[in-house]
């Protein structure tokens, strides 16, 4: 069974009297342990389906199942616990907590998840060390380059070992040379941990990295490629 799995998926959006469709009937399964880029112009639908994927928004219909579960139509009250669950997110803009220091941002998930501190610093320390940032432990973000930034960050995403990490633009905050850094860090995870990703972008060397590239345009598929990353 795909990890993720999206049922002729449908998203509207009402701008003024016109109905926009962000999403038009998108079937598509990744499974366990894929390495996918999602590519795409802007307003074809890349960050709607990321958003539906990862619980943060609801289709107008069509279904999404993440882990076997039907997170589409689960009560509002429960997504809160499945994104915490099921999903690790990655954002362009990293959205760390500027206070904490680089342990204490990484091991937010597991608190909020009702893991104890020791435990959690523990498994944050473990993860920042998989992302090379155990020399930055007790640095706050401030005190971090965009790449070291970016690190955390997937470390945090990784930290609650997700049934998926959704990246959104994950290399466009930092310059070529920490992009290709950071994309090989990804994939490195990618294969050693067994983690799923999905990866919206614009950046051709992600896709250079990456196993599939699903391209969409005009909120349907335009085409879904193997590829030998």
């Amino acid at each position: 069974m795909p990890i993720v799995e999206t049922m002729d998926l449908v998203r509207h959006h009402r701008l003024g009297r016109h109905d926009v469709r962000a999403l038009d009937g998108i079937s598509l399964g990744i499974e366990r342990g894929e390495f996918v880029a999602v590519m795409g112009r802007s307003g074809s639908g890349k960050s709607t389906l990321l958003n539906l994927v990862g619980c943060l928004d609801r289709p107008t219909s069509g279904a999404v199942m993440l882990d076997g579960v039907e997170v589409s139509g689960v009560p509002e009250r429960d997504l809160p616990r499945i994104r915490r669950e099921k999903v690790g997110f990655i954002f362009q803009h990293f959205n760390l907590i500027p206070a904490l220091t680089a342990v204490e941002n990484v091991a937010l998930p597991l608190k909020y998840a009702g893991v104890s501190s020791a435990v959690a610093r523990g498994s944050a320390t473990a993860m920042l060390e998989a992302v090379e940032m155990a020399d930055r432990l007790s640095h706050r973000p401030g005190e971090l380059s965009g790449g070291e930034q970016q690190r955390v960050a997937i470390a945090r995403a990784l930290v609650n070992e997700p049934a998926v990490v959704l990246a959104d633009e994950p290399t466009g905050e930092v310059d070529s040379e920490t992009a290709a850094t950071i994309i090989r860090l990804m994939r490195d995870l990618n294969r050693s941990l067994g983690q799923t990703f999905l990866i919206v972008t614009h950046d051709s060397m992600v896709t250079d990295q990456t196993s599939r590239v699903i391209r969409l345009r005009d909120g349907r598929i335009e085409s879904d490629t193997a590829v030998s990353g």
